[in-house]
């Protein structure tokens, strides 16, 4: 059950102020009551919306005084609430320019949209899968022959470089491409860095608004001395990563005018025509339909199994709609326009990416490197590039240098309809209203 306090303590209930000052949040939840299913899916979701929303101040344990004094926009805390920069065109959207986060103080990044990101990070799921489970062959294969066995990485149809398994049991990862050597997929962060939702609000709460939660620094621990412990409960976690993995999944908005409409058509017969499709990858299909809450890949914390019973939930029957589409073999179609790999967009012609890009490199992760963005919320986007400094679609086309510049180098050798038709084509994915089918006109 929700339980009425300001925080939850060991042995008993610390209860809220009613009068005067009160927390953000005056209810927190027990991972137990929902593994029990004495709280159901959707007062859990409920709960994480009203986490997401909430403006959380210093009786919540806002803050981290042992470590920053007051808020700081390029080191955080530098905000109070997730809709701040979540929040175009609606809560768990993208943000502008001026909403922008700092990564480790040095990187800055346009706040990235959560609509569709629990198909999202299924699919990451199941091809992390596919590609662990041909190095598992390969490994078996060299243990038994007694040889190297050389192995290739595809999962659903992305190809992501060689390794070989050596007959003493390691693994050659130098031939891995667009993925950390553990072959794990990160689907979010502009560069891959997070497994899942889990991970990426984990440290969000902690980066921008210096709540942390039981799972990241234990039980009962006040780790950044602001004299509050056990700011985000395990339950809290499940709660509003939940909210946002049942996030409707973007769609389309057909134009209204006959000419526009047309112009899309075309526009998108040539986004495929000119390779743009090789890394933004229209559609895949997941194998199961179910999304699973905690994400066994997750980091280990100071609760490494915080989550006892993971919480599953189909994505094709519950959540906000738009949900995804299901197939007849109990899987799912999700059209967001990416391959989850990792790219380099730079190079001596145009370093525009590469200049901006990491000033701190993360392990296993080149600093050149993206993630190819999901473009099926582009049409509802501010702004664009990883920085937001971008004003028009055009010009993030523009700048797609490195691995990118084979397909540029034929998009600028169109007409300037053509050119313009594929913009209309990608003006048309976007973030719909609740309750939308998936394909809607203007």
């Amino acid at each position: 059950m929700l339980t009425l306090c300001s925080i939850v303590v060991a042995g008993g209930l610390l209860l809220a102020q009613q009068i005067g000052d009160v927390p953000g949040i005056s209810a927190h939840l027990n991972q137990a009551d929902i593994e029990s299913g004495r709280v159901s899916f959707q007062e859990t979701v409920q709960h994480g919306e009203r986490l997401f929303k909430a403006f959380f101040n210093k009786l919540d344990g806002h803050g981290r005084p042992a470590t920053q004094t007051g808020m700081v926009r390029t080191t955080g805390p530098d905000a109070h609430t997730c809709i701040a920069c979540h929040n175009h065109p609606r809560p768990g959207g993208n943000g502008d320019f001026s909403s922008n986060v700092f990564v480790n103080g040095e990187s800055e990044r346009m706040t990235v949209g959560l609509f569709g990101s629990g198909p999202i990070e299924a699919l990451a799921l199941e091809m992390t899968r596919e590609l662990q489970a041909i190095r598992m062959v390969a490994i078996n294969q060299a243990f038994l022959s007694f040889r190297n066995v050389p192995a290739h990485l595809m999962a659903k149809g992305i190809d992501f470089g060689d390794i070989v398994a050596r007959f003493d049991g390691t693994v050659d990862t130098s031939g891995v491409r667009g993925v950390s050597p553990d072959l794990v997929i990160r689907p979010f962060h502009q560069n891959g860095a997070a497994v899942s939702l889990r991970q990426f609000t984990n440290e969000g709460m902690e980066q921008h608004m210096g709540l942390q939660a039981q799972e990241m620094v234990g039980i009962d621990i006040d780790a950044d001395g602001d004299g509050i412990a056990n700011e985000l409960t395990v339950g809290d976690m499940t709660a509003i990563s939940l909210y946002q993995a049942q996030l409707g999944t973007p769609g389309r908005v057909l134009p209204a005018d006959p000419a526009r409409r047309q112009a899309a058509r075309i526009g998108e017969d040539l986004f495929g025509s000119i390779g743009c499709t090789d890394c933004h990858v229209p559609s895949m299909t997941l194998r199961s339909r179910m999304f699973q809450e905690a994400n066994p890949f997750n980091p280990e914390w100071k609760i490494p199994f915080a989550v006892k019973k993971p919480i599953g939930f189909d994505m094709t029957v519950y959540g906000e709609s738009p949900r995804l589409e299901p197939t007849a073999d109990g899987g799912a179609i999700i059209r967001a326009y990416t391959d989850l790999k990792r790219h380099n967009l730079c190079d001596e012609m145009d370093r525009f990416f590469c200049n901006e890009n990491e000033k701190t490199a993360k392990p296993n992760i080149p600093p050149n490197t993206f993630l190819t963005r999901k473009l099926w919320d582009i049409g509802s986007s501010p702004a664009f590039g990883h920085r937001g400094d971008l004003s028009t679609i055009t010009e993030a086309i523009e700048h797609h240098a490195g691995e990118g510049r084979p397909s540029l180098t034929r998009y600028l050798n169109l007409s300037s309809y053509e050119r313009a038709a594929i913009v209309e084509f990608l003006k048309m994915l976007r973030i719909l209203p609740p309750g939308s089918p998936h394909v809607i006109d203007e």
